[in-house]
């Protein structure tokens, strides 16, 4: 089955890089650093290795105090993290600077995976969340190279996936030493896809740092937008949600005349759409990238720039959290609960339903259906400081009680590694 797996990768490779030439026309990112998709870069320097994989963005972030205590614990190891994607990429120079070794993941492909593991050589390879690459673990398996897969999760869909290749998903998940798994759901569907060691760890996201300088970037935004304005985010918002958010922000305008909106869309090349689209309503704007700070009559703030949005957050009185009107399945409600902020979200909340579970059941999140419930759930909250603390009160109470994913996520990569000396 893997034979036949590889050869479509191989097929479909050409498709692969006419697609990352073709994002490239709005994010030059994605045609740079090819060679490093193929597993050609500089060969670092040959000492043990730690190596942690977060896809994008947002699994750069929920790691980053894991890559920090694996530093701590383990000061013998380099610490290698790579990603997928450009955003990806950006985000580890931002957050970790020199600190860490950095490329990008390979394709897997046999001879690119060989060539990333023959340069690198990890004592520990750590992916997160829903990375399952048939090649790569083959190879890790030869290698003695231990596979834990952290935080891991798998939506109802990804599991059916899965599943119609069941075969390949047993051989593949067989070779991965622990899948830490968030919560019973995803450990019940890793077990039934095969894999053979599965625990719940906790979800890495509740261990969230929020650093004082987001919160003094958050507070010279507020005084620059006017403290005394009721402001709310758009945080992380698709094609087709624009459209939704301005709309709800002109009703609200007629209600709150002195409101301000961030908006912040999910991907650069969205950017100067998103903008233009502010413009055609006849919106006064602010661009994050200008390097200008808002007035008190900007009517949005544009976050056009990457791995900002805490500290945007930390400017807002509500948050709205996208991908959640269009079927992108939602992204993470945590960032905005860890600064206390009340949370909307639209109906597709897939990718983080356990976490909205826990959210609706202490009141500090709320589900809206269109641009009329939006706004209306805007004014009432941006109306109500009392409801808005309590609200944020119970997101900071839902963090405090699932911490510690960070801690038990170590002690496994600590395990994996004496096991793996021991050889």
């Amino acid at each position: 089955m893997r034979i036949l797996y590889t050869l479509l990768l191989y097929l479909f490779t050409p498709a692969v890089l006419l697609r990352l030439l073709w994002r490239s026309r709005r994010n030059p990112g994605y045609r740079h650093r090819i060679p490093e998709r193929f597993g050609f870069f500089r060969t670092p320097m040959m000492r043990p290795r730690i190596w942690v994989h977060a896809v994008s963005v947002g699994e750069t972030i929920a790691s980053a105090p894991l890559v920090r205590r694996l530093q701590a614990e383990h000061p013998d190891h380099a610490l290698l993290v790579t990603s997928t994607t450009p955003t990806g990429s950006a985000q580890v120079r931002r957050l970790f600077g020199d600190a860490v070794e950095h490329v990008y993941m390979p394709y897997d492909l046999p001879g690119s995976v060989a060539r990333f593991l023959r340069r690198t050589r990890p004592s520990l390879a750590l992916c997160m969340e829903t990375e399952i690459w048939p090649n790569l673990f083959a190879a890790c398996a030869r290698r003695e190279v231990p596979v834990l897969i952290a935080n891991a999760r798998l939506s109802e869909r990804s599991a059916r996936a899965y599943g119609r290749v069941a075969g390949l998903t047993r051989a593949t998940l067989a070779r991965v030493a622990v899948v830490a798994a968030r919560d019973a759901t995803d450990e019940q569907r890793f077990k039934t896809l095969g894999a053979p060691n599965v625990i719940v760890a906790g979800n890495l996201k509740y261990d969230l740092e929020v650093p004082a300088a987001v919160r003094e970037t958050g507070q010279a935004l507020r005084a620059a937008l006017g403290r005394d304005r009721p402001v709310w985010i758009a945080a992380s918002t698709h094609a087709g949600e624009d459209e939704i958010v301005l709309e709800a922000h002109c009703r609200l305008r007629e209600r709150l005349p002195g409101v301000a909106l961030i908006l912040v869309p999910r991907h650069p090349e969205r950017f100067d759409e998103a903008a233009g689209r502010c413009a055609a309503a006849g919106l006064r704007m602010v661009r994050c990238s200008s390097g200008e700070m808002p007035e008190e009559n900007t009517d949005v703030l544009l976050g056009d720039t990457l791995g900002e949005l805490m500290g945007l957050y930390a400017a807002a009185d509500a948050a709205f959290v996208a991908g959640s009107f269009v079927s992108a399945g939602g992204h993470n409600p945590l960032e905005a609960a860890a600064l206390a902020l009340p949370v909307l979200t639209g109906p597709q909340l897939f990718n983080f339903e356990h976490v909205y579970t826990e959210l609706f059941a202490v009141g500090a999140a709320r589900k809206v259906e269109g641009v009329a419930e939006l706004a209306a759930a805007l004014e009432g909250l941006l109306s109500d400081s009392a409801l808005r603390e309590r609200m944020g009160a119970g997101g900071e109470k839902v963090l405090a009680a699932h911490r510690g994913a960070t801690a038990r996520v170590a002690e496994l990569a600590a395990m994996a590694l004496h096991e793996a000396s021991r050889a």
